[in-house]
């Protein structure tokens, strides 16, 4: 029976009373979203326990999805979308004169997450929860998230996200799930009844993890709503974890570590305490979760047995990868299996998803770290790291380099991929290029040896956050001409395509992407902040109009994602324009945002960089009219939901073969903007999707390119092109810096790509070679932009041609390729007794 107005006003008015003590004329914004959330969490209780008595009765095949990172955005009006209760819920804000906008800014946003990794992870969830899977996400419950960025006068400054400050009404406290998670000690060998080495552990240091579960609630226009539970670890709330003894010694950090294990997402790790925090992280997630994944497999299937048949676990990323050592060191000791055994039960349910080609960004743990920390894990890894060394040389006799390659201890160093690759059935790339470059490069040796392990599952974003939820007006327009199937069928979308030359269509697109740019526009003048260098507020953004082109670059700041190369780009049309102010035919925007990892000091010095361009274009009365930039401060998924729909060109310029796929290339064009890019990642799939006709910015060298070059061609460009060498010498030639900090900033900048005394360009990621290119290319985007109904066909037919790059289509590849799974609906008979039994 759905829910009705009637009914739901009357459970909001009775938590006011019983729970804040008001009556609902007297409630605050908060006090009523709190108690509104509460009541639709009834509705989604009654959901979670049908589906658990499903699974439970009829023994189904649960997915894991491990990940570090979780970015679920706000949930409010996700929530209320994806159960199809928007009506309604306007409805009783009409009755009770509350405002939806309102209600909405009350709802905290969970920073879970640095950037692509968590976000990847939330719309597999709402994929998985749309499809109908069984599956259960784990994660951390960080109290102060990834960090809330305020740039004073330029420079980052890192403050705690406190998303935590009042109750946070999604969260549901699991206490008898608590889990104990144990680290030091002293191992003690035995053996199990096959022989083989087991330890148990004394003076160990116990850490206690309590688990909350956030719904995730998939997409359902009927009252059978699939809703999967996103579990977080957290150990800020057990007393058991505080050491006094210690603190009554005075020694008030180590007293509280365990208590701020699950504090802070990626404490700066530049020092020993920063790395010990890490690795104790990392093994919370892994030892809770396989501990609470093996009690739910016992409650549903009785037995350990069908573990393998039940069970598959995705490691996002190498951070869980400890999951195969501890599922190994349980399964031989707990369960007294077989080592040999134990091995083929860890591989077959364990998988790995690989999110990077650069070598240097592969993880590694010291030896003698997880030795002391981890003592029991560290004689599993060494032994499974000799089985692995013994069938290298079986496999390859006499080569005794790749054994070096390929081991999993090597130097001092646990690398953690090398586990993963060992210890996994199946290890994905996230794009064709991705994993063709795991293949050929960085795991040659292993794909060598299991070439059946490997393959390509590219990335995909959910339509229903990128597209249905943020950007209406565009939604409207595509159900208005295709119907809605779209929503949860995204390849459906390629019948838009058939409307992109037609007049009428591109004049509605126009004027959607005009008023969704006008929103962008109110926001970042009356939101988004500009401070001086004591932090305070001296004014806000000044964008330009809405028939400026809307340049968008917004991600985790990275070398390699080549903020610099957009900065360089910048510099070169403004002093173009100062040369000559009609020298452009267009009004030009940027817009830039993300945040740097707190030890990445030329990250920093990027963002730094920008606000000194922003300080000389947009006051400058000649040009800020033509030109201007604005920093977005700590951009998050909210902010993410306003930028998308506005945006008219998505830079998506990494150098080849360092993105792994990206998934902001794919929510713009998901929302009409056009791609300016290098060929690299999902770029590449998405250019073959919409077809090289509706995709004019492809520009830089190609991956074969770069692996032919024999030397760096930049230190050539930059001494022999006077463009080129004006916009870098504007980077140490303090015509862009007013104090000496920000002159040796920039100037670090400019020695990171040229070095004039010997002559010769650094530049790891080829910013000068491709700089021109993106030049002249940059230049073939204003021609198409000043053809207004042009550019909106082209806009219309990238649309068209995002179908592949929904994660619902990722999701049933990982099912069908890599689970081994099918969607498992809740049983409606068991949906009617919960409910039943509730009212």
């Amino acid at each position: 029976m759905p829910l009705e107005l009637d009914s739901l006003l009357q459970k909001i008015k009775y938590l006011l009373v019983g729970i804040s003590g008001k009556l609902p004329t007297d409630a605050s914004c908060s006090e009523f979203y709190y108690a509104l959330s509460l009541a639709l969490r009834e509705e989604i209780m009654i959901n979670i326990v049908s589906n658990y008595i499903t699974v439970r009765e009829k023994r189904g095949k649960i997915v894991y999805y491990i990940s570090m990172e979780h970015l679920p955005g706000k949930l409010l009006e996700n929530n209320i979308s994806n159960m199809n209760f928007k009506t309604l819920i306007l409805d009783i804000l009409k009755k009770t004169n509350r405002s939806y906008e309102d209600l909405k800014a009350c709802d905290p946003e969970l920073g879970l997450g640095n950037g692509g990794l968590g976000r990847l992870a939330s719309c597999f969830m709402d994929s998985l929860a749309t499809q109908k899977y069984t599956a259960c996400a784990y994660g951390l419950r960080y109290q102060y998230g990834i960090f809330e960025q305020e740039i004073w006068n330029g420079v980052q400054i890192e403050r705690p996200d406190c998303w935590l400050l009042t109750a946070y009404p999604w969260e549901i406290r699991e206490d008898s799930h608590a889990q104990s998670v144990f680290y030091r000690g002293r191992p003690l060998p035995g053996t199990n009844s096959h022989g083989d080495q087991i330890f148990q552990l004394e003076d160990y240091e116990e850490v206690r993890a309590v688990p909350y579960n956030i719904p995730i609630i998939g997409y359902s226009e009927t009252n059978n709503i699939h809703i999967l539970p996103l579990r977080l670890w957290s150990t800020k709330e057990s007393p058991h974890n505080f050491a006094l003894q210690r603190y009554n010694a005075g020694q008030l950090d180590q007293a509280a570590e365990n208590t701020t294990l699950t504090d802070v997402l990626y404490p700066n790790d530049n020092n020993e305490t920063g790395k010990r925090i890490r690795l104790k992280q990392e093994f919370l997630l892994v030892s809770a979760s396989l501990k609470d994944i093996l009690q739910t497999h016992l409650q549903v299937n009785g037995d350990i047995s069908s573990l393998e048949e039940k069970v598959q676990i995705q490691i996002n990323d190498t951070h869980p990868a400890l999951i195969i050592a501890e599922l190994m060191r349980v399964l031989t000791k707990d369960y007294d299996i077989p080592w040999k055994h134990a091995y083929e039960i860890t591989q077959n349910c364990c998988n790995y998803t690989n999110h990077t080609v650069l070598r240097e960004a592969l993880e590694e743990w010291n030896e003698m770290r997880v030795a002391y920390l981890l003592p029991r894990q560290y004689q599993i890894l060494q032994r499974m790291n000799q089985d692995f060394c013994n069938l290298i040389r079986k496999k390859f006799p006499n080569d005794e380099d790749k054994v070096r390659r390929m081991t999993i201890i090597h130097n001092g160093q646990i690398r953690m991929a090398h586990l993963a690759i060992y210890g996994c059935k199946k290890i994905n790339g996230v794009a064709e290029l991705h994993t063709e470059l795991l293949k050929k490069k960085l795991f040659k040796d292993f794909y060598d040896m299991y070439p059946e392990k490997f393959l390509a599952i590219t990335n995909g974003v959910t339509p229903r956050r990128w597209l249905f939820q943020c950007n209406p007006l565009l939604s409207d327009f595509i159900t208005k001409r295709i119907g809605k199937s779209w929503i949860t069928d995204f390849p459906h979308i390629k019948e838009i395509a058939k409307f992109a030359s037609d007049k009428e269509s591109q004049e509605e697109f126009l004027s959607i992407k005009k008023a969704n740019k006008e929103r962008l526009i109110e926001f970042l003048s009356l939101e988004n902040p500009v401070r001086d260098f004591k932090g305070k507020i001296i004014r806000h953004s000044n964008p330009l109009g809405s028939d400026a082109l809307f340049d968008v670059h917004v991600k985790r700041f990275h070398e390699y994602k080549r903020q610099l190369m957009l900065a360089l780009h910048t510099i070169m049309v403004f002093q173009e324009l100062k040369e000559n102010p009609s020298a452009r035919k267009i009004k030009r925007m940027i817009i830039i945002g993300g945040k740097a990892a707190p030890g990445y000091e030329l990250a920093k010095n990027i963002i730094r960089l920008f606000f000194c361009i922003i300080r000389k274009i947009n006051f400058d009365d000649e040009i800020s009219h033509l030109l201007r930039v604005s920093f977005v401060e700590n951009y998050n998924v909210s902010k993410g939901e306003l930028i998308f729909p506005a945006a008219d060109l998505s830079e998506q310029i990494s150098t080849a073969g360092t993105e792994a796929s990206g998934t902001g290339n794919m929510k713009f064009a998901m929302n009409g903007a056009l791609t300016i890019g290098t060929e690299d990642g999902a770029n590449i799939e998405m250019r073959k999707s919409i077809s090289d006709a509706y995709w004019p910015f492809s520009f830089g060298l190609k991956t074969n390119e770069i692996d032919q070059l024999h030397t760096n061609p930049g230190w050539e460009i930059y001494s022999q092109n006077a463009k080129v060498r004006k916009a870098l010498d504007a980077l140490q030639d303090g015509s862009l810096s007013i104090n000496d900090s920000e002159q040796a900033a920039l100037s670090q900048l400019f020695y990171k790509l040229v070095d004039p005394d010997r002559k010769v360009a650094l530049d790891p990621y080829f910013i000068i070679k491709d700089l021109m290119p993106y030049y002249e290319t940059q230049k073939k985007v204003e021609e198409l932009y000043i053809t207004p109904n042009k550019w909106a066909e082209y806009a219309i037919q990238n649309m068209a041609g995002m179908g592949p790059f929904s994660s619902d289509v990722a999701i049933k590849n990982y099912a069908e390729k890599i689970w081994n799974t099918t969607p498992f609906p809740i049983d409606p008979e068991i949906r009617r007794v919960v409910r039943e039994e509730f009212e």
